[in-house]
């Protein structure tokens, strides 16, 4: 058994599909496909079902899979150890952003580059959620997602910006000379919004399960902006960001009060590399900065 193969492995269970796991990787697809099949062979079992177009873990590779990951990790641990002794930072980290954000990502890797520039980084964009689950498991390092008011389990963070989540609508809408409306106003709308699994889609649906408001959603967007330019061509009402301005935009307090934040996270618990602590002593002043 190869660390390569249980490389592999977990980069197979985590993307569902061979050919983003190698292109994860960065090698061919009928090589990580070949490795798996070898290490299948010397454990006797099936580790994956491919008879779906999402490749899904056998129950045999649900049990391997956390050893894989303790192996891998423990190896990234040993290298890590040998970095601090020599007084180097080197080895790699995974940030993870939602798509959205006045935070000067950018800047803050610019400098973090500059001051290690041994280290490799990586970046990406996804939902909440998914930045979420990669914190947890160990996939990304840190990111920058979309909160309530308590950070998820498991997580730590500094908060970056904090702000009234706003119904917005045109100039022609029937509330365009409202200062406020009340969730419950909300349900007979056709709503704009971010996806699931977005931060502010989840503070929305949580308000309304628990004020018993059934709202109807006609339009999702990915970004606040494309939520605006449809509030302003008068598709319907927009839940996005204070800050999130258009001409002709009219924005509008939602009772009872509902708050978004954006939070530079990472793993509370667990070993986390120098790189990685670098990265978010960095990240901890640059927040309080901006």
């Amino acid at each position: 058994m190869e660390l390569r193969q249980l490389e592999y492995l977990v980069a197979v269970a985590e993307e569902a599909n061979f050919t983003r796991a190698a292109q994860r990787v960065h090698v061919a697809q009928p090589a990580v496909s070949a490795s798996i099949r070898a290490l299948e062979r010397e454990l006797g079992q099936p580790l994956f079902d491919r008879s779906r177009r999402a490749v899904r873990l056998t129950a045999a590779g649900e049990a391997v899979l956390p050893h894989a990951r303790a192996a891998l990790a423990s190896v990234a641990a040993a290298r890590d150890a040998v970095a601090e002794v020599t007084g180097l930072v080197r080895g790699s980290v995974a940030v993870g952003t939602v798509t959205a954000h006045d935070f000067d990502m950018a800047g803050l890797l610019a400098e973090f580059h500059a001051a290690h520039p041994l280290v490799d980084i990586t970046l990406g964009t996804d939902e909440s959620d998914t930045l979420i689950d990669g914190l947890r498991t160990g996939r990304l390092d840190a990111a920058i997602i979309s909160v309530g008011a308590d950070l998820p389990d498991g997580l730590d963070g500094e908060p970056v910006t904090d702000q009234r989540i706003v119904a917005a609508v045109g100039a022609e809408h029937r509330w365009r000379r409202r200062r406020h409306v009340a969730l419950a106003d909300l349900a007979g709308e056709p709503l704009i919004t971010l996806p699931r699994g977005t931060g502010i889609r989840r503070q929305l649906d949580r308000a309304c399960r628990t004020a018993g408001v059934d709202v109807r959603v006609a339009f999702e967007a990915s970004t606040p902006g494309a939520l605006a330019d449809l509030a302003v061509r008068g598709l319907g009402v927009a839940v996005l960001p204070e800050a999130v301005t258009r001409p002709g935009l009219h924005r509008l307090p939602i009772t009872p009060e509902l708050r978004g934040r954006l939070v530079f996270a990472w793993r509370a618990a667990g070993p986390m590399s120098p790189a990685a602590r670098e990265l978010v002593v960095l990240a901890r002043r640059w927040a309080r900065i901006e």
